[in-house]
Order: structure tokens, then sequence, then C-alpha cells
């Protein structure tokens, strides 16, 4: 994996993630943004089940969010995670979730970025102590 690694995966927004008015609840986001970081590992060539059977663990110490436009029930969002940072035991990802195909109730033409966010991952062992990451992790940075 190189530095400033790039994922896009593409989540088509589900009812359950919205509120009464059909816009996908902040916290949806979340998982979305789960879902980026964990591709990005995956295209890496590793899997996150790997890392953890390894005894590690990555867990979030820092989540930002910007919401700047709202997203609507059957929404298509692309996530864009990117590798931006971080240390010897830690991660730092950026992200943009951008609607990319709208569904019907969405009137804004496509795409637009609906929010930007940013996480710092810490590595820790299965006791919580802070581990450094492995090698091949580390060097992804």
């Amino acid at each position: 994996m190189t530095a400033n690694s790039t994922n896009l995966t593409r989540i088509r927004v589900r009812y359950c993630e919205c509120d009464p008015m059909g816009v996908a609840h902040h916290a949806a986001y979340i998982p979305w943004l789960e879902i980026g970081r964990t591709e990005l590992l995956r295209q890496s060539g590793e899997t996150y089940a790997a890392l953890e059977r390894s005894g590690l663990l990555l867990v979030v110490v820092k989540l930002d969010v910007r919401y700047r436009r709202p997203v609507r029930y059957d929404d298509v969002v692309e996530v864009r995670t990117e590798w931006s940072g971080g240390s010897r035991v830690k991660i730092e990802h950026t992200y943009e979730v951008l609607v990319v195909e709208p569904g019907a109730n969405t009137p804004e033409s496509v795409p637009f970025v609906a929010a930007a966010a940013s996480t710092t991952l810490g590595c820790i062992d299965r006791d919580g102590k802070i581990r450094e990451l492995p090698a091949w992790l580390a060097s992804a940075r």
C-alpha cells in the first residue's frame, strides 16, 4: 500500500438509516466511514480480521464530521476514504461523503459533497495497551 491511498465505496442509503422525513440520520454516517476504512485496508491486501487475529485492534480516538447537505433515503453515496497521516501508534483518515446517484426525493443535481470527516485510530492490544502498528501498516502512512 502506498501513502495517501484512496478507496471509493458506494452505499445505497437504507430506510432504517433515515429519520421520519426520509433524511439520513447523522449517526448513519459513522458506519459508512468505517466501511470506507475497512475497504481501504482490504484494498492493501490485508483485512481487519487478520489484524485482530494478530492481537492488535484499531480504535477510534478522534472523530470529526462536518455535515454540509442532507442525504436522503435511496440516494447512492460514495465514501472517499484516504490515508492522511499518523505515527508509530496511530492512523489518520480523511473522508468525503458524496451523493452520486439521487433517490426519488433528492432534488439536487449530483454529485455533491454531503459531508467531510476525519478520524484518528489508535493501535492497542486486547488488554487496551497502546501498541505500535505492524510494519506493513505503519509504512502505509
